[in-house]
């Protein structure tokens, strides 16, 4: 199936349109959290996708602010950027902060992107504001040294970890597959966040690798880029290049229960139509799949 094909058929389906309306308070977006179920090799693979928000997409709004577009989108999940709560804040101060979201019905399954020195205290910092906001995951940059520091500190918190890859300008972690070597032989629990826009940049295929790190796979990025090269940046879900109906497919292969966040680096001021139309896109994807058997 074509990316473009795929776009028409979305299109047709009307779910697209009924994504726009809801923004505007028209219908209800609760079908977005959950994806329908579909019979895989003979079995039903389908999952209750946990999707949601990296909070950097809202970074020019507050917390409060970011809240409220996260109930008019009816995402229920949340990678908390220090944008939202600072790194330097007080236990009571993220304590507050995560009442609010609980209030709101949300729930914080990560946090970052934190860059991480190779020096211990600064490890353990980001590992102290994750359990005082009982935050299973920590999406972070840690220096590559640090890998002996951060095996002790997962064992220490009991608290995942996912190195996010960046790209061909990372000099750190460019690919997944980066992160995938260098956590061997560490423990479990020292994995990766796959953020697939910046592994297509890095030449690398994002559903491949999804499969191939799928255990150790602890968060991922969701989006959409205009191009493959080192200048690519996010547009909405299925105007630009990157084939999602196969990393949705990955997703269910391996029958990913952990969070999608939902990336969106443009727009700053106001991102909201544009998250709007990835949600949109992306549940069509999932309604459409789920009708056919998928290898």
């Amino acid at each position: 199936m074509s990316l473009s094909l795929s776009r028409r058929q979305i299109i047709r389906t009307g779910l697209l349109a009924a994504a726009g309306t809801s923004l505007l308070g028209k219908a209800s977006a609760s079908a977005l959290l959950s994806s329908p179920k579909g019979d895989v090799d003979g079995t039903e693979a389908w999952i209750d996708f946990k999707i949601g928000i990296a909070s950097y997409t809202f970074r020019k709004l507050s917390l409060d602010d970011t809240i409220k577009a996260l109930r008019r989108l009816n995402l229920k999940y949340i990678s908390v950027k220090d944008f939202h709560l600072a790194l330097t804040s007080t236990k009571a101060e993220r304590l507050t902060a995560m009442q609010k979201l609980k209030d709101a019905g949300i729930t914080p399954l990560s946090c970052g992107n934190i860059t991480m020195q190779n020096d211990e205290a600064d490890v353990r910092r980001a590992f102290e504001y994750a359990k005082d906001c009982h935050m299973p995951v920590i999406v972070c940059s840690p220096h590559p040294d640090s890998m002996p520091i951060l095996d002790k500190m997962v064992k220490e918190y009991d608290i995942k970890l996912a190195i996010h890859n960046h790209g061909p300008e990372d000099k750190r972690f460019p690919s997944p597959y980066d992160v995938y070597k260098a956590v061997q032989g560490y423990d479990q629990r020292i994995g990766l966040c796959i953020d697939v826009g910046h592994t297509a940049r890095a030449k690398v295929n994002p559903a491949e690798a999804i499969v191939k790190c799928k255990d150790r796979l602890y968060d991922l990025h969701f989006k959409d880029i205009n191009t493959t090269e080192p200048n690519g940046t996010t547009i909405e879900a299925g105007r630009g290049v990157l084939d999602l109906p196969a990393i949705v497919k990955a997703l269910q292969k391996i029958k990913y229960d952990r969070l999608i966040s939902i990336e969106f680096e443009g727009w700053e001021a106001d991102p909201l139509p544009a998250v709007a139309e990835t949600i949109g896109y992306t549940n069509a994807l999932l309604a459409m799949n789920g009708k056919k058997k998928m290898s």
